[in-house]
This record gives C-alpha cells, sequence and structure tokens, in this order.
C-alpha cells in the first residue's frame, strides 16, 4: 500500500514538474538564459559566477514568467489550436489561479535577482516581461505588427548579459541587440509559415502578409541580410570594445548564408518543410553565432 501510494505522489511530481517546464517554455527559457551569458562572457573583463548564476536564474524567471502570463492570457485560444490545445490550462491539469502564482513569483524572483546583478539589468529585464505580456500578447489577434513589437522582448537577452557584465548601456549592447532584433523576423515568420493554418483557429496574425505568399518571403530574405550585415559590423572597428575578427566575421557571414540559403528555398518551394529547415537553420545560426562570437573574444 505504501508502495503503491508512494508510486501515485511520484507520479503526481513528475507530472507536475512537467507542466511547470511546459508553462514557463523551459526549452526556450534555456535558450534565452544561453543568450544571456554568452552576452555576460562578451562585456565580462572577468567572470563573477555569482553574477552569472543570479543573470541565469534571473533569465528563466523572466522568460519563465512572461510565457505563463502568455498562456494565462491566451487559455481560451490556446485550446482551439491543435499545438497548444493540451498546454497545462486549456488541458485543466492546471488552474488560472496557480498559473497567476507561478507567473507573479517567477516576476518576483527574476527581477530581484537581476536587481541584485545591477539595476539596469533589472530594468531591461521587467521591460521585457511587461512588452511580452502587456503589448505582444494582445496584438497577436489584432495586427502582423505584433511580431515586431515582440522581437524587442525577444532581443533584450543577448545585450543583458553585457548589460550585466558592465552595467553600462552603450554601442556594444546596442549591437547584440539589433543583431537578435533582426535574427527574430526570419525565426518566426518560417515558424508562423510551418502553423499558419494552425494559427488561424486561435485568430493570430503572424504572417507579414497575412498569407503564405511571395511577399512574406521576400520580407524573410530582407530580413535575413540585414542579419547577416549586422553580425559582422563589429568587424569593422565602430562597435566600441565589442570587437570581431576577420576570420569570425567571415564564419559568421557564411553561416548567415546558410540561412539566406534555406530562405530561398522556402522562396522556390513554398512548402513546410522548407520553412521548416529554415526554423532550424535559424535556431543553428543564432547559438554558433553567440559560440563563435565568445570564443573569439577569448581566442
Amino acid at each position: 500500500m505504501k508502495t503503491a501510494v508512494g508510486t501515485v505522489k511520484e507520479a503526481t511530481d513528475v507530472s507536475a514538474f512537467a507542466d511547470f517546464k511546459e508553462i514557463t517554455k523551459a526549452r526556450l527559457a534555456v535558450s534565452v538564459v544561453f543568450s544571456s551569458i554568452a552576452g555576460y562572457f562578451l562585456g565580462a573583463d572577468k567572470i563573477d559566477f555569482t553574477v552569472l548564476l543570479l543573470l541565469a536564474f534571473g533569465g528563466y524567471c523572466m522568460v519563465g514568467a512572461s510565457n505563463a502570463f502568455n498562456q494565462i492570457i491566451e487559455k481560451d485560444l490556446d485550446a482551439l489550436m491543435n499545438r497548444t490545445k493540451n498546454r497545462p490550462i486549456p488541458s485543466g491539469r492546471m488552474t488560472v489561479t496557480t498559473a497567476s502564482v507561478v507567473a507573479i513569483a517567477m516576476t518576483i524572483a527574476g527581477i530581484v535577482s537581476l536587481y541584485f546583478v545591477n539595476p539596469k539589468t533589472a530594468m531591461f529585464g521587467a521591460i521585457s516581461i511587461f512588452l511580452y505580456t502587456c503589448v505582444y500578447t494582445p496584438l497577436k489577434t489584432i495586427t502582423p505588427l505584433a511580431v515586431f513589437v515582440g522581437a524587442f522582448p525577444g532581443a533584450i537577452p543577448f545585450m543583458l548579459g553585457w548589460v550585466a557584465a558592465t552595467n553600462e548601456f552603450g554601442i556594444e549592447p546596442g549591437t547584440l541587440f539589433m543583431i537578435q532584433f533582426f535574427w527574430q523576423f526570419p525565426h518566426f515568420w518560417a515558424l508562423g509559415w510551418m502553423l499558419d493554418e494552425d494559427y488561424k483557429k486561435g485568430g493570430f496574425k503572424m504572417l507579414p502578409t497575412g498569407k503564405k505568399d511571395k511577399g512574406t518571403i521576400i520580407q524573410i530574405i530582407m530580413y535575413t541580410v540585414w542579419m547577416m550585415l549586422i553580425s559582422v559590423v563589429p568587424a569593422f572597428g565602430v562597435t566600441g570594445t565589442l570587437q570581431l575578427s576577420v576570420v569570425a566575421a567571415v564564419i559568421v557571414f557564411i553561416m548567415g548564408g546558410v540561412m539566406l540559403f534555406f530562405a530561398f528555398r522556402l522562396f522556390d518551394n513554398r512548402d513546410n518543410a522548407s520553412a521548416r529547415k529554415l526554423m532550424l537553420a535559424s535556431v543553428t545560426y543564432i547559438t554558433l553565432m553567440q559560440v563563435v562570437y565568445v570564443v573569439d573574444k577569448f581566442v
């Protein structure tokens, strides 16, 4: 009997943890933490592991809170879409009250943790939560410009790490912000292309032209080119202490070229398979680009 009770409790704990990961979008949160840490390494003269831990924890809470608030607001719409109907709230596994407690607790924990790093870092973290929850989320059912608005909080993590390391905002973190800002358009529009039919069930307007057409792909290509150009600007010595060697710049540019290749493939094929390849290429690009930047600084 004790064994049975213990097994049930263990299963319940596992289920609750899985729901926590889902409502905070753990994989996305971890990728955001990775970006923040990369930015920290780029800005830091020496590594302070206390600051690094606070940044990682605060960054996770920041993203987790934003996603929890998002799922509370969109619970009814999530129930209409195949990819989201099994989320904790629409499936009934988690109440709105519980989700609200999680979101509020993570907001407080995240901002406080980032404040212990420095006030500017906490300020940008708070701005990110506000923009994602109060501006981007409600705009998704109103206008495709929601993606533009959402790109602002999405671009904050890379620069957040620099601000955490230096307590300053200038051309260096601004450049990191712009790289990740322009990257988000081909990334999210590729995702929006793949999930267009499902998004429409929830009333979301995610593609720039509102449909899967040439106009959407042309914008994907344009933003990819802008991303490629901005990603190598530090090699020209115009971004203060944020620098990039010629070799690293060539590597980053070639990686961006791979994304551009898949963008043109989408232009030729206009199918979900091509959009998926572009989306995967974009995820690979943003991760490897940040690795190249950090390795280039220390090597």
